[in-house]
């Protein structure tokens, strides 16, 4: 979309973060992360803000600028605050106002509405535990473990590059065209992938694609005019 004909305005991101989920010391990463995808012009947080044990999020408001969305808990064991931040996200995407949706989370509660955002097509982006149920994750467009994105003392080793995310790069090279050294532009193998899985290189370790991608064996990239191909050698 474009502004006075010339200029292109960075994508509308709403922010809808689970308070009962916790998550408040991932808050400046997760932020991080939304500014490379647009400018995050909503955020709200659903709880019940009576309860003591969500206290700790005062301080939160007003430093990340976050709009506390109260909701009371009506009945025991129903859960009010989903159901409040899923139709405050369904109000949303209706108003046409948002381009795409950061739901934060490790509720799988939380899949068909994921999945119904997404249907409109538009971009979810999850922000979860490393114990959040693969049905959210991949209900996302991209999931991203946010014990991944915080900083750990004296860790330089990478995460673990299992053989189920070298077979989806595999399969998404195999897709594309590529030319007669049998090289292929690393941003075609990345949608393809991006298209299947939910993956996201920071959750394991990577800020970019380009260097996971060095890091796998199966694969060989090379730089040309600042375009990343890359090439299968196994």
């Amino acid at each position: 979309m474009a502004l006075n004909g010339n200029h292109e305005r960075s994508p509308n991101i709403a922010l809808l973060i689970d308070a009962d989920q916790g998550g408040q010391k991932y808050l400046d990463a997760v932020l991080t992360v939304l500014a490379e995808l647009g400018t995050v012009n909503i955020r709200r947080a659903y709880g019940n803000w009576s309860k003591p044990e969500l206290g700790t999020w005062e301080p939160v408001f007003h430093a990340y600028a976050i709009m506390p969305m109260q909701q009371f808990d009506i009945a025991k064991r129903k859960n009010a605050t989903d159901m409040a931040m899923a139709i405050d996200a369904m109000d949303l995407l209706y108003s046409g106002r948002v381009d795409g949706f950061g739901l934060m989370s490790s509720d799988s509660d939380f899949m068909p509405l994921a999945m119904r955002l997404r249907q409109n097509g538009l971009p979810v982006y999850g922000f979860g535990r490393v114990s959040t149920p693969e049905s959210f994750r991949q209900a996302c467009t991209r999931f991203i473990d946010v014990d991944a994105l915080m900083p750990v003392p004296d860790k330089t080793a990478k995460g673990e590059i299992d053989d189920q995310l070298v077979a989806l790069l595999i399969d998404a090279y195999d897709a594309v065209k590529r030319d007669d050294q049998g090289y292929a532009r690393l941003a075609e193998v990345g949608k393809i992938a991006g298209n299947r899985s939910s993956f996201d290189v920071r959750n394991y370790g990577f800020k970019r694609l380009s260097e996971l991608v060095e890091a796998v064996p199966n694969f060989v990239t090379e730089r040309r005019e600042g375009t990343v191909f890359i090439r299968r050698v196994r």
